[in-house]
């Protein structure tokens, strides 16, 4: 298990920020993501592996005026 937007997720062994993006249907164009607080860049999404018991935190960044 791990949290997402302090959320319980099942966990599974190599779940990607980009598999958890595909699985949840995030579609957002601007993102930030942090796993364990630490900032997560786009080129990282399919190397950026989620531990066990992390904290993910999914943003969606909007703009407007």
């Amino acid at each position: 298990m791990f949290l997402l937007n302090n959320r319980p997720e099942e966990w599974s062994d190599n779940l990607s920020i980009k598999d958890l993006l595909e699985r949840k249907n995030y579609k957002f164009k601007m993102l930030v993501i942090k796993i364990n607080g630490k900032l997560i860049k786009k080129s990282e999404y399919l190397s950026a592996i989620i531990p066990p018991k992390a904290e993910v935190q999914v943003l969606h960044l909007m703009s407007g005026g």
